[in-house]
């Protein structure tokens, strides 16, 4: 049995320049795993709590402290361990080495969420290493998954919300291509429709018009969601994939969510005189409109990450047949899915690693999202990281 010889943690930074957390195992076999953590810009109050150093060195945002917790914490204590046994060695970190809880569980103030993930993250590499299978095969035999399926891609496409300096307030409208018979179909049908939709923009809007956001969608100066919904379906349109390319939203509402329970969709301008706040229902009614007019099957975050009672009004009515994403609301939280589960909020999961901290809790969200009849969507964050192997 190969056992856990070596753990040692240090600073890197992201994509964006941002310092986080690196770890390297190795195993008495030889085996060895490296993993780092990325972060998100837009991030749900909810969210396991990451540990940063404050201060002025690189604007409070250091991980030394969370690296120094794997190094004489975490490290140490999963000497001799089985790096196959994943959710022994998540519950010892989670629950005994860290311990903090809050009203939603395990919030790992202690120690850090970034530095609890990132060992979780490399003993699941290495894991699959000492088992001789392929890191997807592993995943699936922890969670009890014997029906593997490629997902459908969703390509994000047009950014606004905090991804985009332009005065669109949802904060991603993405395609679907539901319609292909295989990934490298589906892969195809995004790309085409992608590079369709960088002709409208530029057509329309002027070569300036086609610079990208924060998160790799065109950003063009568009005034109001429907237009980029309009954009969205000529693209599909003039490539040629209509009723096979369908249209998702990320709408990041709690971006725009104020005090007195209104949604301002004019929020990023400057001289903002609030004519544009609307209520919960009245935000609820406009998703409809969208519903009916153009080919959209999921919405994420339509609403703010507290705003149960929209939440469940929205999946009721439209539920049937378009997907309501929690991401902010449920941030890969068990207890969270379980609230959202008993009160129908809504009828799928976005799965972000980093924002409950461990693999073991991840995949528990998982489960208990499938056996509840939900779809589930992995995720990417906007703060990643990539790296060679050793």
């Amino acid at each position: 049995m190969a056992t856990i010889v070596s753990i040692k943690a240090r600073q890197i930074f992201d994509s964006r320049g941002n310092p986080t957390v690196e770890v390297d195992l190795t195993c008495s076999d030889g085996t060895f795993a490296r993993a780092a953590v990325p972060s998100g810009a837009s991030t749900g109050i909810y969210e396991a709590l990451e540990l940063r150093d404050g201060g002025s060195d690189y604007l409070g945002k250091g991980v030394s402290k969370a690296v120094d917790n794997v190094n004489t914490v975490i490290g140490p204590a999963l000497i001799g361990k089985d790096p196959t046994e994943q959710t022994a060695i998540d519950n010892l970190m989670v629950q005994q080495l860290d311990g903090t809880v809050n009203e939603w569980g395990w919030c790992k103030q202690k120690l850090g969420a970034n530095a609890i993930l990132a060992v979780s993250l490399a003993v699941c590499k290495a894991g699959a290493s000492v088992l001789k299978i392929p890191l997807y095969k592993h995943i699936a035999n922890i969670a009890g998954n014997k029906k593997l399926v490629l997902p459908v891609p969703a390509f994000n496409v047009i950014n606004g919300g905090s991804h985009a300096g332009n005065k669109l307030a949802m904060q991603e409208f993405m395609v679907l291509p539901v319609g292909a018979s295989s990934f490298k179909e589906a892969m195809k049908m995004g790309v085409e429709v992608y590079h369709n939709l960088k002709s409208v923009i530029k057509k329309k809007y002027g070569q300036d018009a086609i610079n990208v956001g924060d998160e790799g969608g065109f950003a063009p100066n568009i005034q109001e969601n429907k237009e980029g919904l309009e954009l969205l379906k000529t693209a599909i349109a003039k490539a040629g994939y209509t009723g096979k390319v369908v249209i998702g939203m990320d709408v990041a509402a709690s971006e725009f969510y104020k005090e007195d329970k209104t949604y301002d969709l004019n929020f990023k301008e400057d001289n903002n005189d609030g004519s544009q706040r609307i209520s919960g229902d009245a935000l609820k009614d406009l998703y409809k409109s969208f519903v009916s007019e153009y080919p959209i099957v999921s919405i994420e975050d339509p609403f703010d990450q507290d705003d149960w009672e929209h939440y469940a009004k929205l999946t009721a009515e439209v539920g049937a047949n378009v997907q309501i994403v929690g991401d902010d609301l449920l941030v890969t939280n068990p207890k969270r899915v379980q609230k959202a589960i008993d009160t129908k909020a809504c009828n799928a999961l976005l799965l972000k690693v980093n924002q409950i901290g461990s693999v073991t809790e991840s995949i528990e969200a998982v489960r208990m999202s499938k056996k509840a009849g939900w779809g589930v969507m992995a995720s990417h964050r906007r703060f990643g990281t990539v790296f060679k192997r050793r």
